[in-house]
């Protein structure tokens, strides 16, 4: 392959991004400002707090960070309904910003990872002929880490549209089971609690 620059600033980028999201989940207190931010919500933002947490997935599902504790934060702070609707938006517009990103400056990163899932190989080779029934499918049944499957899609042929209401119907049973469990929930503390084992878990297998 002949080197180019703006592939190279691109792969750059993609790699940057990466680095940045294992030093934050090993080295910052993702657990504690995570905590922090739901009391934050909870204490300040009355009834503009629904919007911020679905935006708040923005950012940690770009860097691979799992955002299942805001899906459970939601469920403790703003109960069934209205929880689970933050979090159904939140987790389909931060699963959007990652693969525009993976489709656009990060595509050279994300080609480079391929390799790494060869199974990716039949699923991108199935989403020509059925794009929107396979990331339908891939959500409901998780065969590749959910924060990489995000960018993986990404260099596939599948449609924005059909990729967005794909991933949205397709994450609502994980996420309303989620937001209930946030329901039962007694006090913030147990919606961190064991997250920190988890979160590095996901990344790890990731």
């Amino acid at each position: 392959m002949a080197f180019s620059w703006p592939s190279a600033l691109r792969l750059a980028v993609g790699a940057a991004l990466l680095t940045a999201a294992g030093v934050a989940l090993f080295t910052l207190p993702v657990e504690k400002i995570l905590k922090d931010f739901l009391l934050w919500i909870k204490e300040n933002l009355g009834a503009w707090g629904p919007l911020v947490l679905a935006l708040a997935y923005i950012p940690l599902t770009v860097l691979a960070v799992p955002a299942s504790i805001l899906t459970l934060g939601g469920g403790y702070l703003f109960g069934l309904p209205v929880g689970f609707v933050a979090d159904s938006i939140g987790a389909t517009i931060g699963a959007t910003a990652a693969f525009l990103l993976g489709r656009t400056i990060g595509r050279p990163y994300v080609l480079s990872k391929c390799k790494d899932y060869p199974k990716f190989q039949a699923v991108a080779i199935a989403i020509q002929r059925s794009g929107f029934k396979i990331v339908l499918l891939l959500r409901l049944v998780p065969l590749l880490p959910f924060n990489m499957l995000n960018y993986l899609l990404s260099v596939t042929p599948v449609g924005i549209v059909e990729y967005m209401l794909a991933s949205w119907l397709g994450m609502m049973p994980i996420t309303l089971a989620l937001v209930y469990v946030g329901t039962t929930l007694k006090d913030l503390s147990d919606v961190t609690h064991g997250w920190s084992e988890i979160s590095t878990t996901r990344w790890v297998s990731n």
